[in-house]
């Protein structure tokens, strides 16, 4: 009996389901052998920029380079030819960063300081997240955007508010402190408000009069309580957008079980 004959559309099915997916146990098996080889060519750049490590391993970085470009343009390849729509996912997110992993090495042979942009394949990473089955956290992601969307208004209005102190208070501390004492200008004294404001504290520039000093107390202060405002937001949110989608018991009309489950959590009656 003579063995099956697969089709090309077969096999560009499958190639599809290792590639795409990670379902399945290859498909597993190639994202993280994917991942290791992305995190062993970030590493070779880095280590490429370290002048001594270059000048006694400058071969081997070289080599590996290439090797490793060799992967990725391989890769890039199949994914194109696996796809049904190839320009479609040339032109997605992940399409770009793959091209623009292989593309920096080739662009090197006539720019040789473009080989650093090769440290954009670390965002390639971001395809852990499938290995990592975050698929069952779908719809708290969804929950949480659609919370920090209902408090776009809230908190645009919350860093207008927040870009006027820090305004007024990089203004005033010019006054106050002057060029002598390293605010010599608005905009250095509004960088010094941000920085303290946020609870930084680089201390490249601080107020040396009583009065500035004064002054910065307040902006310490200050900014302990209004670090806490957008949390608060969003949280108000979130538990509004909760509320909504819980079901309210027929019988007990208790709100508090979650929307999808079959039973009030409070009486354990059948919810409709």
């Amino acid at each position: 009996m003579e063995p099956k004959q697969l089709s090309p559309e077969s096999i560009r099915r499958r190639m599809y389901h290792v590639i795409f997916e990670a379902e399945s146990r290859w498909g597993r098996a190639f994202d993280v052998a994917l991942i290791l080889v992305i995190l062993l060519s970030v590493a070779v750049v880095m280590l490429d920029s370290v002048a001594a490590f270059r000048e006694s391993h400058g071969s081997l970085l070289w080599t590996l380079e290439w090797v490793l470009t060799l992967i990725f343009t391989v890769e890039y390849g199949l994914r194109l030819s696996c796809v049904i729509s190839p320009r479609k996912y040339a032109l997605s997110f992940f399409g770009i960063i793959d091209l623009l992993a292989i593309l920096p090495t080739f662009i090197a042979l006539a720019l040789p300081s473009a080989k650093y942009l090769l440290v954009v394949r670390i965002l390639r990473i971001l395809r852990v997240f499938r290995v990592l089955k975050l698929a069952t956290y779908v719809q708290e992601s969804n929950q949480l955007s659609r919370a920090l969307w209902a408090s776009r208004r809230k908190i645009v209005v919350f860093l207008f508010a927040v870009f006027t102190i820090v305004v007024v208070l990089g203004s005033l501390m010019y006054l106050i402190e002057g060029e002598e004492h390293g605010f010599s200008s608005i905009p250095r004294g509004v960088y010094w408000a941000v920085v303290t404001l946020t609870t930084v504290g680089y201390g490249d520039i601080a107020p040396e009069t009583p009065q500035g000093q004064a002054v910065a107390m307040i902006v310490m202060v200050l900014g302990y309580g209004i670090i806490a405002v957008p949390t608060g937001i969003v949280t108000a949110e979130l538990t509004s957008s909760s509320m909504k989608a819980a079901k309210a018991c027929p019988k007990c009309r208790s709100q508090r079980t979650p929307d999808g489950a079959g039973f009030c959590c409070d009486c354990g009656g059948e919810l409709s």
